[in-house]
Parts: C-alpha cells; structure tokens; sequence
C-alpha cells in the first residue's frame, strides 16, 4: 500500500506538505501542489479516509431521507442531491422513510451514529409539527415539506401558489364541481389545499376535497367511487405525480373520455403524463434545481453553522395540455 511518506519521497516535500495539499489546506505554494498532484498520481495514493474522518471528528458523507422513494419526485431530487454532493467530493447515505415516522427516526438515530456531516429531510407531518433542528447533532436542510415554526433551512415550492394558478385554470376553462384529492401526511398537500380552496372561494364555487394516503393505488380507490357519480364531478385534481397516476388508472378503468366526460389535471410533470392521449396539464415543479440548492444550503451550513436560516421559495410552470380543453360555461 502507498503512504503518506512515498508520495513525500518522490515530490521531494514534507509529510506535512503532503497532507496540507490532499486536505486542500491553504498556504501551499503552486509549485509544491504540482508536485505532490503528479506524485499522488504517478503512485497511485488514496487518502485512508477512515483515519482522516477520526482525527477531524467529521464525514464526508451527507444523510438524504425521502418520504417515499416510490414517488418519481423523490427519484429526481435525489439525483440532483447526489450530483452536487459528487462535485464536492461528498458521499450520500439514501434512505426512504416509506411516510413512516417510525423508519424516520431510525433513519435519524442511524444518521447520528454515523457522524455525518449534516442531513438533508423531507419529513413526515408528525415530525414537522414538533421539529427542533437544533436537537440534533447535525445541522439540517428541509425540502419540500417546511412549516413556519421550523427553524431550519429549507427548499420548497410555493405550493399555495401552484395550487391556486391550477385551480384557477380549470375555473377560467369553464369547469365548476372541481374535486380535489390531496395527499394528508406531509405539509404539501395541506398546502395544496388550500390553494385549491382559495381559487374555488374566489370564484364563488363549493369546493369539494378529499385528503387521502398519497399512494397511487388509494388514489384509484377514491377516483373509482368519485367516478360512479351521477352527474360526474367536472374535473378531477391530483395533490402530487403519484395521486394522479391512481386517477388516470381509475379513469381508464372507467373508460371515460378526457376531457368531454372529464378532466384531469396535478402535480408532477412525470414522462407518462405527455404520452398518454390526451396528455395532462400538470404543475412542473423545478425538482433539479431543488435538490442542488438544498444541498448547496447544507453545505454553507456545515461552513457557516451560526448563519441566519434560510428558507428558498421556487415556483411551480403550469404545462397546460389536453386534458383540461375549455367547455362552454353553462
């Protein structure tokens, strides 16, 4: 194995000189990094990370907890976590709580046993509620699911907002009985809804909402009921990607026609919903730029720990399509 002292030997530095350039230490000179750069690669050298992280008494690794792992938002957040995480020479620990707060804490419990050098945490709505950051031994970015009491950094969508400009959409398109299926384990749902609700009380049209489990097979459940109506609702919209792939299925089943017996619309603009016929008018939410800002947060926290919180707000694109086509308002 190579040591510390072979990569001194053939740049012809001090074993201080070497790990000041492999820590990225300031007060190298340029010549002295070329040096032990080329010799680090000429002898093919790696770092023993396990001594380094037990003489700094810090990780390179990052915790991300999703609520659920299944739903293709989570999927895409993710990712963009992990490519900047790698840019920074970073490890992540993924972990999917499955809306459990049970695997929550565990996943938490595991998180501070591992020393990691912060988490970033979509939570559960019976963690958010008595959340204390500060209780843990590891600073902490939130996303997608924030409340006001929190203090802590998080990246949300402005979901009130969104869900507001959706509902307002279908409402200008000449649709009134507009059902909403919200998910009711996280803060975004709630959030949603009431969005929903405003755009509907502006308009001077009754609201009609069901919060369900946001699974796409309960989704269906609760469509399929909705479906044996008579007169049908005239729209039905989903809180998140997976309640609107329950409503798709349930509207399939049903084989009705989209949107001359129904329309649809929801959140997530998730592949399938631009290649079924019609395809469906949904909210995209900028889950790339999500994921990177919250792990550019964490990391600013974990350099700056005493730094003010900080709460990133983004916006949600409405993609109008076919599944939401005007009918005369009666």
């Amino acid at each position: 194995m190579v040591k510390i002292v072979d990569v001194a030997k053939q740049a012809g530095v001090s074993t201080a000189s070497v790990s000041r350039v492999i820590s990225g230490a300031s007060g190298v000179s340029d010549e002295t990094r070329r040096r032990v750069d080329a010799a680090v690669k000429s002898l093919g050298y790696r770092p023993d990370l396990a001594a380094r992280r037990l003489r700094s008494g810090r990780t390179d690794t990052l915790g991300l907890i999703v609520s659920d792992i299944r739903n293709p938002f989570f999927t895409e957040i993710s990712r963009a976590v992990e490519d900047v995480a790698y840019q920074n020479g970073m490890r992540v620990f993924l972990c999917n709580a499955d809306e459990d707060p049970d695997k929550e804490a565990f996943y938490l419990a595991m998180m501070r046993d591992e020393n990691v050098s912060g988490v970033i945490l979509s939570p559960t709505l019976s963690l958010l509620k008595d959340l204390r950051p500060q209780d843990y031994p590891f600073p902490m970015v939130l996303v997608d699911r924030w409340e006001r009491e929190v203090e802590a950094d998080a990246v949300v969508l402005d979901n009130f907002d969104a869900a507001y400009r959706l509902t307002g959409h279908l409402i200008t398109q000449g649709y009134r009985r507009i059902v909403f299926l919200y998910g009711s384990v996280g803060s975004t749902g709630p959030q949603r809804h009431q969005g929903y609700l405003a755009a509907m009380s502006a308009a001077g049209l009754a609201p009609e909402a069901e919060p369900i489990l946001p699974r796409s097979e309960r989704a269906r459940e609760v469509a399929d009921r909705l479906l044996q109506r008579s007169p049908l609702p005239d729209a039905l919209v989903a809180s998140s990607g997976l309640v609107l792939q329950g409503i798709a299925e349930a509207i399939k089943a049903a084989g009705l026609k989209v949107p001359l017996e129904l329309a649809v619309a929801g959140f997530d603009d998730l592949p399938w919903t631009s290649l079924v016929t019609p395809d469906i008018t949904v909210i995209r939410q900028p889950t790339n730029e999500i994921g990177q800002t919250a792990l550019r947060l964490l990391l600013e926290r974990v350099a700056l720990p005493e730094r003010a919180v900080r709460r990133v707000v983004l916006r949600g694109e409405l993609l109008v399509r076919g599944s939401t086509q005007g009918r005369a308002s009666s």
